[in-house]
């Protein structure tokens, strides 16, 4: 396979393709003045250049459009509370923003919100808290952009061409949008519960005592939300030229509206920033500048809290707060449906909406004694709109760190970053609710008392207004941390995250001055934060751009180097040649063993015995007494180690993994890419990556089909990219768009990028005037309105 950046043919002649595209007097597009330049790159990397904030959006949504329209458009649906009306009421809704179980119940959760007017609040409020004014003109001209491409009725995406629920849009749609992402990862993931709330209509029995599998529960429903991420920033220490060198690797879905796009956006001496956004957030998320490179992981803070009322005899709709009696509030909603308009009464206390119960725990539901509501510290935030405007103007890891501080805006994710002067940082100043391990011990309810140490996710006594979450002087709104308190670290060798919690983001010095609600201190690291530490301390101080490439698409299970010996000999000893089951029958092992003894322990596209190992890791990594030797804080990447191969339930999950791909009439010696792929317009394309529970850093989370293996992607690696700073003013930068930008079949790149990530090559970045004229087949796209 061919490694490193693809150029392009290096003796191309450059053929450069100019469009005007200009409003019509007396057509639909109305006149409002906004101009832009694209300067589309290969693989429709598109360049937007403005002169002014408002036709930077402009450009932004006009591409946007051009390239996902369909997914877009269906974003808006969401946020307007419109599924049912378009696609049917009882239909099970996509989990883009929340799992809803129907359509119904999404758009009465994002009614509820609608009709709140939070949005619309915090929209007026001036900066920090609401937007600043550019922000505001790039949405403004983002929406205008949009609806551009939408009359202009040139859609050819069969997923949505001629569909009525494809409409122009407000600026009001594109807040709502964010206020989706903001608080994805708290009250939505309580979206059915929030829909589904009624009162008892009849005497319940008390709630009894808190569940032994309380936990479990909560870790099941908090699983669904597919993300998660990489992220490594290398200091002067340990780079080869003794500066800054970033790895941004987010795993998110490869389908639906929370896939990345990339682009550059400039306005000339006010921003220059690339990399990639979350669709119809036309800001870049994650992304470098001339100066300073940065990357987001997914936070193990806590952003949500519960609180457990008493209710007033007889009055389900009223509770008490110190003994005084307080009444719920009400407000009906009404979704319009493609039949008619149903309505729900919804409740919400001084917490936040009532449930109908707390992640199915049992006991949890709204009796006539007692009732749960859910608190999300990110329902005032619009602020990280703010934030992420900051990043692409900061110069050094303090701008960004300032930015940080200033906005406090970002909402459930830490913050990786480094600089041309060779500085790494860590940061999880976030939004976290002000829940201090004393308040916890104070207030916490009996099913708190165990949710909270092991999850860091409060359940409270909403009975007692002392246990109301607190307030720092320094926090950017009230309720929450305030960022002296919360983890930052500076160091000039490196740091790294892959969602564990702050405390090993260098083993050097481990940071541990934070609440538990943000994450636990010297517990178990997982096996991909193990093996990003394994791999940087063993290329320290020679890094470069391309060995950190390298780092990545080298494949390697953590998991695999572990355990896969002692697998391979467990195999090898089974009596007869016939493997256990956890049914209580017998496999014959076959070719199992030596795929297993041969394995290269990768995740490559030729690798053999790979796609075996997974389905044995994922059977038996979570295994009580999985390990002979425990974990050991003060050795924390060490340990846990040695797979007991004596533990019944070891041997059975390899004889299930081995009886699995017999059914699927796999070769367990197959190459990886014959099994792990994903089909576009008729195309296999070979993927590599394993799933982040065997430690793989190129994490991918695939589609088990029984009968024809690992056959499409659920999420994993997305807009990956990897930030080399140089004595010039160009960053030496590649990135990688899994997918590829487009989700339309039509489009030339719909599977283009996909394509390269098979072959485990990158795209260079053109960030420089220079690199973007040199491109191979350079299209432009001038837009005036």
């Amino acid at each position: 396979m061919r490694r490193g950046i693809h150029w392009g043919a290096a003796l191309v002649a450059v053929a450069t393709i100019f469009t005007t595209v200009s409003a019509v007097p007396g057509a639909a597009e109305p006149r409002h003045g906004y101009a832009a330049d694209i300067r589309y790159t290969e693989y429709g990397i598109p360049h937007i250049t403005a002169k002014d904030f408002g036709g930077l959006g402009y450009g932004y949504g006009y591409a946007a459009a051009t390239d996902n329209v369909c997914l877009l458009a269906k974003m808006y649906v969401t946020v307007n509370a419109q599924r049912s009306r378009y696609f049917g009421a009882d239909t099970p809704s996509d989990f883009d923003y929340g799992p809803a179980r129907t359509n119904l119940d999404s758009d009465l959760y994002f009614q509820q919100v609608n009709d709140s007017r939070i949005v619309d609040h915090l929209v007026a409020q001036q900066a920090p808290v609401g937007p600043r004014r550019e922000v505001r003109d790039i949405i403004r001209g983002y929406a205008a952009g949009y609806n551009r491409f939408v009359r202009e009725g040139r859609i050819t995406d069969p997923a949505c061409r001629g569909a009525e629920w494809v409409r122009p849009i407000s600026e009001k749609d594109v807040y709502r949008h964010f206020y989706a992402v903001f608080t994805y990862a708290g009250a939505a993931q309580a979206m059915d519960s929030i829909a589904t709330a009624a009162p008892a209509t009849a005497a319940t029995p008390a709630a009894a005592a808190a569940p032994a599998d309380a936990v479990a529960k909560v870790r099941e429903a908090l699983e669904g939300r597919d993300m998660g991420s990489n992220a490594i920033a290398v200091g002067s220490d340990g780079t080869a030229n003794g500066r800054g060198l970033l790895l941004g690797n987010p795993h998110f879905p490869w389908q639906g509206g929370r896939r990345f796009w990339q682009s550059q956006l400039t306005v000339p001496g006010r921003l220059d920033v690339s990399g990639g956004s979350l669709l119809g957030l036309p800001l870049v998320q994650i992304g470098f500048n001339k100066d300073v490179a940065w990357s987001h992981t997914v936070s193990t803070a806590a952003t949500f809290g519960f609180y457990q009322v008493n209710l007033v005899p007889g009055d389900p709709t009223s509770y008490l707060v110190d003994g005084k009696a307080e009444k719920m509030t009400s407000r009906t909603v009404r979704v319009r449906v493609q039949d008619g308009t149903v309505e729900r009464t919804l409740y919400s206390t001084r917490y936040g909406p009532v449930l109908a119960d707390l992640f199915g725990i049992p006991g949890t539901g709204w009796t006539t004694t007692t009732a749960f509501a859910i608190r999300d510290a990110n329902r005032d935030n619009l602020r990280g709109l703010n934030t992420w405007f900051g990043f692409g103007q900061a110069r050094d890891t303090k701008g960004i760190t300032d930015v940080l501080r200033g906005t406090q805006g970002v909402p459930w994710v830490n913050t990786i970053a480094t600089d041309r002067s060779g500085h790494a940082l860590f940061s999880d100043i976030q939004v976290v609710p002000h829940v201090t391990d004393e308040l916890a011990a104070t207030c916490s309810t009996p099913l708190g008392q165990q949710i909270f140490p092991a999850e860091g996710i409060p359940v409270l006594d909403g009975t007692r207004a002392e246990c109301a979450w607190g307030t720092d002087r320094d926090a950017a709104v009230p309720g929450i941390f305030g960022p002296k308190r919360l983890p930052l670290l500076n160091r000039a060798d490196y740091v790294e995250n892959s969602n564990d919690s702050a405390w090993l983001s260098n083993p050097h010095q481990p940071i541990t001055n934070y609440p538990r609600i943000v994450g636990d201190i010297g517990t178990q690291r997982g096996p991909r934060t193990r093996m990003g530490i394994t791999a940087i301390e063993e290329g320290l101080g020679s890094f470069t751009r391309q060995a950190m490439q390298n780092l990545l698409f080298a494949d390697r299970s953590w998991s695999g180097e572990q355990a896969a010996a002692a697998a391979a000999q467990l195999c090898a000893s089974f009596p007869n040649g016939q493997a256990p089951t956890s049914s209580g029958g017998t496999v014959p092992v076959g070719n199992a063993c030596t795929a297993l003894s041969g394995w290269d322990r990768t995740m490559t596209v030729d690798s053999r015995g790979g796609l075996l190992f997974e389905q044995f890791w994922l059977k038996a990594g979570g295994t009580q007494g999985l390990w002979l030797v425990p974990f050991d804080p003060a050795d924390p990447v060490a340990t846990p180690n040695t797979l007991d191969t004596a533990n019944p339930a070891v041997a059975q999950a390899l004889g299930d993994a081995i009886a699995e791909l017999r059914a699927a009439g796999v070769d367990p010696a197959a190459p990886l890419g014959e099994n792990h792929y994903v089909v576009r317009n008729g195309t296999r394309i070979p993927v590599h990556g394993g799933n982040g529970a065997q430690g793989v850093l190129n994490a991918i989370q695939a589609t088990w089909d029984p009968a024809a293996g690992d056959v499409e992607v659920v999420h994993g690696s997305s807009h990956i990219q990897a930030v080399s700073f140089t004595g010039g003013q160009c960053p030496d930068a590649a990135t990688l768009l899994t997918y590829s930008q487009s989700a339309n079949p039509s489009s030339a790149h719909f599977a283009d990028q996909t394509a390269l990530f098979s072959d485990s090559r990158w795209v260079r970045s053109r960030f420089c005037e220079k690199d973007i004229m040199a491109a191979p087949g350079l299209k432009v796209v001038r837009l005036r309105g």
